[in-house]
């Protein structure tokens, strides 16, 4: 005997929010039902077609179905909130189906690349031997194209796609064409477009997606994540303002600047690099505080849900090496394209390197310590780390 189940899956939770109908909708009858809900309450819904498929391919399984083979159908439902809420629906809703029914195999029926974005889900915890893709046919005309268009601007969930990066092209052209030089804005414009499909072809959008998600949980978790949230932007536009006061100095504001540092006369080397190697030393600090706080954030986050790990003490203390060393090769550079040569006296090499010689001794102390809880914890059954 092989017990198939037929899925179907609704990740925004249409049915729910049109229809009324929560999941999961097991059998072939109150599928049957929630169908015809649905297409009475909007009979545009796609995922109306896709139970109706679903209903399909489990009656022509039924029809061919052996000996004592059992198939069943059911309809899982996600949340409005498409993302980590509604996966988490969908897997409670499917644990309870296959706890019910117990099925040998699967198959999934979608209308379309959202709801199949559920598919690890089931292939987790169920075999899936296909997967049915319901397309509606349509007319070809330019009536029907227009009606998809208007359609898609109407619909929340594809409004932000189409509309967003139209609204950012038109402000880049305008704000080209009003601010003076503002040709360099809009040459930048294949730049943007450039790092946005490299960010695509790479799946960076994952990545920052969930970056996203973090820093908004951060900035409602509590009122210091918020506040480290805020001076992590502060930060950053101070850097930015930083810098660009050292690009936009006249040459002598240049040279009274780095004369009140040390011996360094910017005519003796390139001084295009003479200003960026300042304008980064100057900048350095404010990007410093800026990662610190944010991810100072995170930790106050994670250890309010109770997820701190030590991975965010050593990404602090790893984050004080780069700053400690980055902040002494800038000054060694400096010294030397201001035409001198280091000192390598005891007191000049101690003043400079001392303090990333202790960074780094600091940051393996940490780590051992970090390893040697992580590690005793494991053998305890607990394996969570609330801070060193």
């Amino acid at each position: 005997m092989v017990r198939t189940l037929v899925l179907t899956v609704d990740r925004d939770n249409d049915l729910g929010v049109k229809a009324g109908i929560r999941g999961p909708v097991i059998g072939r009858k109150p599928t049957l039902t929630a169908a015809l809900r649905l297409g009475i309450a909007d009979p545009e819904e796609s995922d109306t077609n896709a139970i109706l498929g679903a209903l399909h391919h489990h009656d022509r399984l039924v029809e061919n179905a052996q000996g004592d083979d059992e198939i069943e159908i059911a309809l899982l439902t996600g949340d409005v909130r498409v993302g980590p809420r509604s996966d988490r629906a969908i897997a409670m809703q499917l644990d309870e189906v296959i706890q019910e029914f117990q099925p040998d195999s699967a198959v999934l029926v979608t209308d379309g690349a959202d709801d199949e974005a559920s598919l690890p889900i089931i292939t987790s915890r169920v075999r899936v031997d296909h997967v049915e893709k319901v397309i509606v046919r349509q007319s070809k005309g330019i009536e029907s194209t227009y009606y998809y268009v208007a359609k898609a601007v109407d619909d929340p969930r594809w409004r932000a796609k189409l509309l967003v990066p139209v609204a950012v092209f038109l402000m880049i052209i305008g704000l080209g064409l009003i601010i003076p030089g503002g040709g360099a804005l809009i040459g930048a414009m294949p730049l943007f477009v450039g790092i946005w499909l490299l960010a695509k072809g790479l799946g960076w959008e994952q990545q920052l997606e969930r970056l996203m998600i973090d820093m908004r949980e951060s900035a409602t978790g509590g009122i210091w994540s918020s506040l480290l949230w805020g001076l992590s932007i502060v930060s950053v536009l101070l850097s930015v303002l930083t810098a660009y006061q050292v690009f936009s100095a006249t040459t002598a504001e240049i040279d009274s600047y780095v004369a009140s540092l040390s011996d360094f006369n910017v005519d003796a080397v390139n001084r295009d690099i003479a200003v960026w190697a300042i304008a980064i030393n100057e900048a350095l600090t404010w990007i410093v505080v800026s990662a610190f706080s944010f991810a100072l954030s995170l930790g106050v986050l994670r250890w309010k849900e109770g997820s701190f790990t030590g991975r965010s003490v050593l990404l602090l203390a790893l984050g004080a090496v780069v700053y400690f060393f980055a902040k002494a090769a800038l000054v060694v550079i400096l010294v030397e394209m201001g035409g001198s040569d280091f000192s390598l006296d005891y007191q000049n090499v101690s003043d400079t390197w001392g303090m990333p010689v202790f960074a780094i001794l600091a940051y393996y102390l940490l780590k051992t310590a970090v390893q040697s809880v992580s590690e005793d914890e494991g053998v305890t059954g607990e394996n969570r780390f609330w801070g060193v």
